[in-house]
């Protein structure tokens, strides 16, 4: 039975809009339509602008953090999947700590979940937008045209959180967090290499790191130009980082421990239990990724309810950000530029990690140390941990040769393993993540990480229900 704290929900259910399930078999080319069409949806949604003064969105510092919110500076899809994912993230973590008691395998317990997820998102898209407004990224608005945004932010966020659910309801394929990254990822490495706009500071090339390399060549002018680029234009530097941090993932994603098991019923037979490099996946990076934003948010709000004060004038928020607001003809931007929010968010190029090695130094370590934290945390939240684990082999008649068949010898076995490659697994995404920016890699390391995993979930998605439309007999071992 659901806890008291899910039971408050029950109420709100009936106000809160949501997709219904299908009650029919949905085909194969059906799906495809209905994911390609929210697709579609939430890329016209990325290019439709917010009701915004000319020039008010200035720069970008959450720039490397967009990509995993699968967002777009100054359109409807500001707020992206952050919202949804900080909700889902805190609702996860209370449940697997038992800080909730909710039941999975009961659907009433699940649809109250469900209910408690959609109105934390809609609170979280709420508190956003409004930091976003209050916290001055847009500058100063007037209230008219505050409120007008604020409905915006509002109703593009719910609007993506219907589409999501549309795909994971059955009317889609996979999910639509995961479509809407891998879309964010590809479009913004495709840009990078193929954007025939000028470039910012370099007359005369496009701000497109292939075109502009072609350029460079045809004009019979230094290749260095090509590699080194000003303005943050994408270069070939960045091109080739973004290939080899492709390949270093997909490697990492095939590195494993594999443990003999057999079945305690059949003798001989005989299987092995992989543990993964990436153990847990993506998920620190994302963990992480959500914390920093709301760090930036918060501090953000509280610099601008402060007064905006100068560096050094408050112990007390120069802790936790201190902000200077920088003009450039008729654009003003803040930005950070000390406390914790200042190491949170990753240096844009080389340049700026020669001009500030300790910033660098300081997010590489901040990055990787939360990584191998959430890692750790999610052994236990994700029920991925050595204990629930060699329960599972048990329980499902396994055992592993040279060991009596019960859970502590298999346990003990396992926490060799597990916890290790959870370490480590942590410290390589956070390394890729934090150090490939660096050196400009189209669509962040971050990006690049979530993108791999995400593309191999589809394949086997896909897979499966091709062979579950060509063969119907073969569904029901395919969970169709």
């Amino acid at each position: 039975m659901a806890g008291r704290f899910l039971s408050m929900f029950q109420p709100l259910s009936r106000f809160i809009p949501e997709v219904s399930p299908p009650q029919r078999k949905v085909g194969f080319n059906e799906k495809l339509f209905w994911t390609a069409m929210a697709l579609a949806l939430y890329l016209v949604m990325s290019e439709v602008p917010l009701y915004l003064p000319l020039g008010a969105e200035g720069g970008d510092p959450l720039l490397y953090l967009r990509v995993i919110f699968a967002s777009n500076r100054g359109s409807l899809m500001e707020l992206g999947i952050g919202p949804i994912v900080t909700a889902g993230i805190i609702l996860q973590l209370l449940v697997g700590s038992n800080m909730i008691q909710c039941d999975m395998s009961n659907p009433d317990d699940r649809g109250l979940f469900t209910t408690a997820t959609k109105v934390f998102s809609i609170i979280m898209i709420g508190v956003q937008a409004s930091a976003y407004l209050l916290g001055g990224m847009y500058g100063s608005l007037p209230p008219v045209r505050s409120v007008v945004v604020f409905i915006q932010l509002m109703s593009a966020g719910i609007s993506l959180m219907l589409l999501d659910e549309l795909l994971q309801k059955g009317w889609g394929i996979g999910s639509g967090i995961s479509l809407f990254i891998m879309a964010g990822v590809a479009q913004t490495i495709a840009w990078s290499c193929l954007s025939p706009l000028p470039a910012f500071e370099e007359a005369g090339k496009s701000s497109g790191a292939l075109i502009a390399f072609f350029q460079t060549i045809l004009g019979g002018q230094s290749l260095n130009s090509v590699f080194f680029r000003p303005g943050n234009n994408p270069s070939m530097l960045g091109f080739i980082t973004t290939i080899v941090v492709f390949f270093i993932v997909i490697y990492a994603e095939g590195v494993r421990v594999e443990l003999p098991i057999s079945y305690a019923r059949y003798r001989g037979f005989r299987g092995r239990y992989p543990i993964k490099l990436l153990y847990v996946s993506n998920l620190p990076v994302i963990f992480a990724s959500a914390l920093f934003a709301n760090v930036y948010f918060v501090s953000q709000l509280l610099w601008n309810y402060s007064g905006q004060p100068s560096p050094g004038s408050n112990f007390w928020l120069d802790l936790v950000g201190q902000y200077a607001r920088i003009t450039q003809g008729e654009q003003s931007q803040v930005v950070p530029v000390g406390g914790l929010v200042y190491y949170v968010i990753s240096p844009q190029n080389l340049s700026d990690v020669v001009g500030d090695p300790m910033r660098a130094l300081g997010f590489v370590t901040i990055m990787i140390a939360f990584c191998v934290v959430f890692s750790l945390t999610w052994l236990e939240v994700g029920g991925l941990g050595p204990k629930v684990v060699a329960k599972q082999l048990i329980d499902s008649g396994m055992q592993i040769p040279g060991f009596r068949r019960s859970s502590k010898p298999i346990e003990s076995l396992l926490n060799r393993y597990i916890p290790t490659v959870a370490v480590l697994g942590g410290v390589l995404v956070g390394l890729i993540a934090s150090v490939a920016n660096f050196f400009g890699v189209f669509g962040t390391g971050m990006g690049i990480l979530l993108a791999v995993g995400i593309l191999y979930q589809y394949y086997q998605l896909l897979m499966q229900e091709r062979v579950a439309e060509m063969h119907p007999a073969l569904s029901r071992f395919l969970g169709g």
